[in-house]
């Protein structure tokens, strides 16, 4: 069974920090192209960043130069450590992942799925 699950969201006040961890199990943790994406309310949900399997990563233009998209392949953890919160930034946080297979059990299964977690609020006042 594959599991994401978001942690680290909360209020904040404009200019500050905040870090998101999402906790990946049931897949090959390090073969797995991870991101992060945002919905506000009554908006779509956009790309925040993503980090391919090998550490390539891409940035939304609104975010540049204040987030930073992470992971640590021996924890399973994604992370994305947000500075300079703008009031903008408010929204449901989601990581996602596109994994080339999955566990079942004991057993693997080569089969690429896409999975997402439950989300976590991000709000930042003025």
């Amino acid at each position: 069974q594959v599991q994401l699950a978001e942690s680290g969201g909360g209020s904040v006040q404009a200019g500050g920090s905040l870090k998101l961890s999402c906790a990946v199990s049931g897949v090959i943790f390090s073969s797995c192209g991870m991101g992060w994406y945002r919905q506000a309310p009554g908006k779509e949900r956009e790309l925040v960043s993503t980090i391919s399997s090998v550490g390539t990563t891409i940035y939304a233009d609104s975010v540049k130069g204040r987030f930073t998209i992470s992971q640590d392949n021996a924890e399973n953890t994604l992370y994305l450590q947000m500075n300079s919160l703008k009031t903008e930034d408010t929204a449901v946080y989601y990581c996602a992942a596109d994994c080339p297979g999955f566990y079942s059990g004991d057993f693997f299964v080569p089969r690429r799925g896409n999975y997402w977690g439950q989300g976590t609020q991000v709000t930042v006042s003025s």
